[in-house]
């Protein structure tokens, strides 16, 4: 396997460029690595100017040739966007498949959704990447079909009969994931009948988002060191220390330059994060290219529409992890700076160390959203009022000969349970006074 990583020639005295360089190379590996790819070469290609026929320069390519031949290689892999003509100008050249880098993460998907829904919508994004790059070299594309009884005419090429299956299968394929989205709403809407708080953890692919479910709610969800090590959802009770109980779920990964198609393919899966009442961004701090990671994710979230500079925006609680990686001066000067940050949390998902720290946090967020209202309960109704005092605030009680009249603050979850129950008389008038 060849394996050029692509960077536009900057300053070659910048170390941070070279770091970069190197890092984004890794983590080529690691795509491979990911789909157990054995890697046979890898480099990195400085480019002053992509070639609009292969990208790469034409001595390069020239190079690249020979090494392929030399060496018997099945399959080069660019850490880049080719276009269909860059993709199939290379393979005549080297005379070997070529993917980029959309095609190798499509692939990872692939091998890694487990659930009907995963299934699906990698197929769809797949095949939406395919559809335009059905020219390729194999002359049984070029052949021509007859025309059918009186219309005569040259017929039906390959292609066209390829292109018109696949542009089939894509529709087939919507409308089968518009009914998975239709039973993902069905869920939603009975967890919100149940119903529990959402805490969604997102984060860059292998910054240990399983690993911290895992730990945080004694789950044995695969955690690996490897990239989309987790592509299906998952979904667990957690326990905060005010007692309150939250759904704590686990999301893919996201990466660099995120294939389009997948994005769009994996929305309806991706709105979980949407449903979430506070989002855990889980950073790997020890990496070396952390911000340009959170930079990543945060477009990401955009493409969501979840904007982090805006004020309307739900609670983003940056986990640092991996702290245990560290230094023990990073690690001391990594706990001081998130110390003194609300929404910033130093951890390690391994050692469990400022995992309380991140829970409080979860905690304090989910309160601010607490609403005080007022409610008439049954003196004979104890249940209903030691939940009330073990889930929310009471601010004021007020008892008569049949009822207490308390004002509690409480989360809108929990107010809709007792509504729902009817054990409780709501008085829909929020008791701003009280409140204050």
């Amino acid at each position: 396997m060849v394996y050029p990583h692509l960077k536009v020639r900057g300053d070659a005295a910048d170390p941070r460029t070279e770091r970069m360089s190197e890092s984004r190379l890794d983590e080529a590996r690691g795509l491979a690595a990911a789909i157990a790819l054995q890697v046979v070469h890898a480099e990195t290609v400085n480019l002053q100017k992509p070639r609009p026929a292969t990208l790469l320069g034409l001595g390069t390519v020239e190079r690249l040739a020979d090494f392929v031949k030399e060496n018997h290689i099945d399959l080069a892999y660019v850490d880049g966007h080719l276009s269909p003509g860059q993709q199939r100008n290379l393979e005549k050249a080297w005379q070997c498949k070529v993917i980029d880098r959309t095609g190798l993460i499509l692939e990872i998907f692939g091998a890694r959704a487990k659930t009907r829904e995963g299934q699906l919508q990698v197929e769809l994004a797949h095949l939406t990447y395919q559809k335009s790059r059905l020219v390729r070299s194999w002359t049984h594309l070029e052949r021509q079909r007859g025309g059918f009884g009186f219309m005569g005419g040259p017929g039906e090429t390959q292609i066209e009969i390829d292109r018109r299956l696949i542009g089939e299968r894509i529709a087939r394929l919507k409308k089968e994931l518009e009914v998975v989205a239709r039973t993902r709403q069905l869920h939603r809407a009975a967890r919100k009948r149940i119903p529990y708080p959402i805490v969604a953890l997102v984060g860059y692919t292998n910054a240990g988002k399983s690993t911290l479910f895992n730990t945080l709610t004694s789950s044995d969800v695969v955690a690996m060191d490897q990239l989309f090590a987790t592509l299906d959802p998952t979904m667990r009770q957690l326990k905060l220390p005010s007692g309150r109980t939250v759904i704590l779920s686990d999301t893919v990964g996201f990466v660099s330059d995120l294939p389009h198609e997948l994005v769009a393919a994996f929305r309806a899966t991706l709105e979980e994060v949407l449903e979430a009442d506070v989002i855990v961004h889980v950073r790997d701090i020890a990496h070396d290219e952390t911000e340009a990671q959170k930079k990543d994710v945060e477009e990401v979230l955009g493409q969501l529409g979840i904007d982090p500079d805006k004020p309307d925006t739900k609670p983003i609680v940056e986990a640092l992890n991996k702290v245990d990686l560290l230094s023990d001066e990073d690690h001391a000067r990594i706990f001081g700076q998130a110390g003194r940050v609300d929404d910033r949390v130093a951890l390690s998902a391994v050692t469990g160390e400022g995992l309380p720290r991140l829970l409080s946090v979860i905690d304090t967020h989910l309160a601010k959203a607490r609403a005080a209202i007022e409610l008439a309960i049954p003196l004979s109704d104890g249940a209903t009022l030691a939940m009330i005092y073990r889930r929310g605030e009471v601010l004021h009680r007020r008892d008569t000969e049949t009822e207490a009249i308390v004002t509690a603050l409480l989360d809108a979850a929990d107010a809709a349970r007792l509504e729902q129950a009817g054990t409780a008389r709501i008085n829909p008038r929020l008791s701003s006074v009280a409140a204050e």
